[in-house]
């Protein structure tokens, strides 16, 4: 049977639920809201809810917050049959949600977005709960746009979301990113120690997301053996856990690449970069505009409504990154990416241009915002 386990002695302290979760561009922000809470008010009590199986049920204990899974998953668009299941676990999660809330009596639900934050804010909204929405894209989702009516705030990291939601509650805030990563500057000769780097190569940092991409693998894959003939080129590669069985025996270790399924010190892989290959979701781009390093910029096309062609679009108008569609990946990223190495100015321009649309103090905005609403004491930052 399910039970949350709650101090029922600290009755006065603030209780909060984040909802939400799936990829890394949900949950990194949330662990930052998370963080940034405790730090306002270290007795606060926060509960996360995500998905089972996703990667938040691992990463969230790990950072040492409790988190309660629901049975839910995404609609599947291609056989509608199928989604009879996903009605049956949705139903499931609404019902394990009203439980959660019953329980923990949090004094507000922050929804992050991915699969955990429709029932949960559903629900919240419904017991008269304050809920607050945080949205990454420039493309809102469906659920947040349906939540919409019924949140208190919405916190975005784009102008012109009045489209989406309604205006008197929209706050300009940006996306809240990792903790350490506004602070690279300094630590690139403790990176090129960390990744056993040369220090007289230029790096290129590859990043598919938390999860990986298939082309973006794919686009390296079929240029190592050049990318071995470019001397002055070094290249850390993030290829995402379910690929890294398959690419490590690929890979020669005694050349120029270092291959990981995933990195946890994101401070030190910014620092160590000279340019960034990258998925264009919100969570990166906003830590992408802080680090302030040139960008090749890879859209995903396996997302709804083509957002990350949105999110990425927003900096290329600003002169801020490069675009290469992910159907031309395989013949010029990497190309593409070496050649802009080379142009010191462009990379300059580049990188002056994305700091311009930096907003590095989003945690602390969203933490703030909320804690002053529901009249819990903090002494604020």
């Amino acid at each position: 049977m399910f039970k949350v386990e709650k101090d029922m002695t600290a009755k006065q302290n603030i209780r909060l639920i984040i909802a939400g979760g799936g990829t890394g561009g949900h949950l990194f922000p949330a662990m930052a809201i998370a963080q940034t809470i405790k730090k306002l008010n270290p007795t606060a009590e926060i509960l996360f809810v995500g998905a089972l199986g996703r990667m938040e049920m691992e990463k969230v204990p790990a950072a040492g917050y409790p988190i309660v899974g629901l049975p839910i998953e995404g609609f599947n668009r291609k056989n509608i049959l199928k989604n009879f299941k996903v009605l049956l676990k949705l139903l499931k999660s609404l019902r394990l949600s009203s439980t959660i809330l019953k329980q923990f009596n949090p004094h507000a639900v922050i929804g992050v977005g991915g699969y955990a934050s429709g029932p949960l804010l559903w629900m919240a909204s419904y017991r008269n709960i304050p809920i607050y929405i945080q949205e990454q894209n420039s493309y809102a989702g469906i659920t947040n746009k349906l939540l919409a009516k019924k949140a208190k705030k919405i916190f975005v990291a784009y102008p012109a979301m009045e489209k989406f939601f309604p205006a008197n509650k929209i706050e300009l805030t940006g996306n809240p990113i990792r903790e350490g990563i506004e602070n690279v500057a300094g630590l690139r000769q403790k990176a090129i120690e960390h990744f056993k780097l040369s220090p007289e190569r230029k790096t290129i940092l590859c990043l598919g997301g938390s999860l990986g991409a298939r082309s973006i693998n794919e686009a390296i894959l079929v240029h190592l053996p050049w990318l071995y003939t470019q001397k002055q080129v070094q290249l850390i590669w993030q290829c995402g856990k379910i690929y890294y069985a398959q690419l490590q025996p690929k890979v020669d270790a005694t050349q120029n690449v270092v291959l990981l399924d995933f990195i946890a010190e994101m401070d030190l892989a910014y620092a160590a970069a000279d340019v960034i290959i990258s998925r264009a979701g919100a969570g990166t781009i906003s830590e992408l505009c802080v680090v302030g390093k040139p960008v090749v910029l890879v859209p995903s096309p396996n997302v709804a409504e083509d957002h990350q062609t949105k999110n990425a679009m927003a900096l290329v108008q600003s002169n801020a990154a490069v675009l290469i569609p992910d159907k031309e990946a395989k013949e010029k990223l990497l190309p593409e990416t070496i050649k802009l190495l080379s142009q010191e100015n462009l990379c300059n321009i580049l990188s002056e241009n994305i700091k311009k649309l930096a907003l590095p103090q989003a945690a602390i905005s969203i933490a703030n915002a909320i804690l002053n609403d529901i009249n819990i004491d903090n002494d604020g930052f």
